[in-house]
Order: C-alpha cells, then sequence, then structure tokens
C-alpha cells in the first residue's frame, strides 16, 4: 500500500515538472518572438533615419559665384547668386527660401513666377533679365539639359544643372559692407552667401563671392 502511494506522488510531481517546463518555453517563445519583433522594427527604423540623414547630407544646394551691379559708384543695386544642386536629390526652386542680410535687416526671398531661360537663346546683359522684387527672387535659367527647369511654377534643378537667383535688395549696400545669407532648400543643406563689398566700385559688375 505505502508502495503505491509512493508511485502516485513520483508520478505527479514529474507531470507537474512537464507542465512548469512547457510553460517556460512557451514563456520564452513568446519572450523571443518580442524581441524579434521589437529588433525588425528598430532596424526598419534605423535603416529610415541612415537613408533620411543620407538624403539629407548629401542633397541640397551650393553657391558657386555671387555677382553685384552697381549703377552708381556707392552702392550695390542687384545682386546675381549663381547656384547649383550637390549630388543628391532635386531641388524645387519653388519651395526654396533666400536670406540676405546687411547686418541691420534680413530680407526672406521667395519664388513667385519671375523665370527666363537663358540655356538657349543666352543673353546679351545678364542684369538687364528678369529680376525678383523688394520680398521675391528671379530664376535665371543657365545649364538645364533634360528641361526640369522650365517650369515657370516649380523650376526644379537637379545634379549639372545651374541657375542665377535674381536678388533686388531691398536695402541700399554700400561699399565695404558685409552681407551674409543662405540659399534655403526645402530638403538638404543651405548654400552660403558671404562677401563684403569692395572700398570702391570701379566697374559695373562686381565679384562678390
Amino acid at each position: 500500500m505505502v508502495k503505491k502511494f509512493m508511485k502516485s506522488k513520483k508520478g505527479a510531481v514529474g507531470i507537474g515538472t512537464l507542465i512548469i517546463f512547457i510553460a517556460m518555453v512557451l514563456v520564452a517563445a513568446i519572450a523571443a518572438s518580442v524581441i524579434i519583433n521589437t529588433a525588425g522594427k528598430l532596424q526598419h527604423k534605423a535603416s529610415t533615419v541612415g537613408e533620411e540623414s543620407t538624403e539629407q547630407v548629401a542633397s541640397g544646394i551650393q553657391v558657386l559665384k555671387v555677382f553685384g551691379h552697381s549703377a552708381s559708384t556707392t552702392s550695390i543695386d542687384q545682386i546675381a547668386v549663381l547656384v547649383s544642386p550637390n549630388v543628391g536629390g532635386e531641388i524645387d526652386l519653388a519651395t526654396t527660401i533666400v536670406t540676405i542680410s546687411d547686418g541691420t535687416t534680413k530680407y526672406s526671398l521667395v519664388y513667385t513666377g519671375t523665370h527666363q531661360i537663358l540655356s538657349t537663346a543666352g543673353t546679351a546683359d545678364l542684369f538687364a533679365s528678369t529680376w525678383g522684387g523688394a520680398n521675391t527672387f528671379g530664376v535665371l535659367v543657365l545649364q538645364d539639359s533634360d528641361n526640369s527647369a522650365s517650369d515657370t511654377t516649380h523650376p526644379t534643378i537637379n545634379y549639372g544643372d545651374k541657375v542665377v537667383l535674381t536678388i533686388t535688395p531691398g536695402t541700399t549696400i554700400g561699399v565695404a559692407q558685409r552681407v551674409s545669407g543662405e540659399v534655403i532648400p526645402e530638403y538638404g543643406a543651405s548654400g552660403i552667401i558671404d562677401f563684403r563689398t569692395p572700398s570702391v566700385f570701379i566697374d559695373t559688375v562686381v565679384a562678390l563671392q
């Protein structure tokens, strides 16, 4: 009788141990599933952030040169900013902002449709072409192999294109004056405008940067 009871007790203990083992396996499986799922989400997020960061660094716009027009010997009345996009991505000039500051006043300029294509016909005088107003900038297309910048509503430049952003300063830019600003695209790095005007204007067209 005692021997029979001990056998039953050992069987019950064995079943209990098996149940605990199965429960531990299930918990481990659930935990592994959660970890794998979380790792997948983190990997996807890291990949997305990495792509966005790469695009942010690779794309953008660069200022190649800045020229000024001096109708008198005392001030600059027009500014031409030659720009080109970086390697990655396209730049929609309709969503691009240009800032100009003379140290006292800072202007924010937007594109409103002032546009002229010079890549095919050229021009006898760049500064006699279409120009923006006090709060706007114009676009003169110099180089555009795929005609992406020919759209007057959304002129878009990609790698290899070159355009001139035309600015009519809202304030007098005199001699020996520091001027700074940025060409800020919707995505990517901004182009930097930073120059000091000459102490005397000898020529009508002045290389500023």
